[in-house]
């Protein structure tokens, strides 16, 4: 059975690239959205393995939909998208707790290993 995923990103290339890469591995992208918002509702629907959240987004932040889906469930596997490195972004992160960053730019042996390694979820092989 593939990972499904959710991914929040406001950037249209960079979303459609961060999808593609996923879906080369067999991952199930159940939705690409461009706000925080829009992936709280997103995760509450769908409920997937993991949900991918770009850290900056107009309006409604990757910040604001981390902190709203882990009230829904704490135990949600979140992994956050960022190439902000600040001491603030930093301890507000250590606050809200991802289960993972990934830092921009990305490459698909860090998402792979994120996925089985940090998230313990099975990534199907070629």
């Amino acid at each position: 059975m593939s990972i499904t995923a959710i991914i929040a990103e406001d950037d249209q290339t960079n979303l459609e690239l961060f999808a593609e890469l996923l879906e080369l591995k067999g991952i199930k992208i159940l939705k690409k959205i461009f706000n925080g918002k829009e992936a709280v509702a997103a995760f509450e629907s769908h409920r997937p393995d993991v949900v991918f959240l770009d850290v900056m987004m107009p309006d409604y932040d990757g910040l604001y939909a981390l902190e709203e889906i882990r009230k829904i469930d704490p135990n949600s596997k979140i992994v956050m998208v960022t190439a902000d490195t600040s001491e603030e972004t930093e301890s507000i992160f250590e606050k809200l707790t991802p289960s993972a960053i990934i830092h921009k730019p990305y490459d698909l042996y860090s998402i792979l290993h994120i996925l089985e390694i940090k998230l313990d979820l099975k990534v199907l092989n070629d």
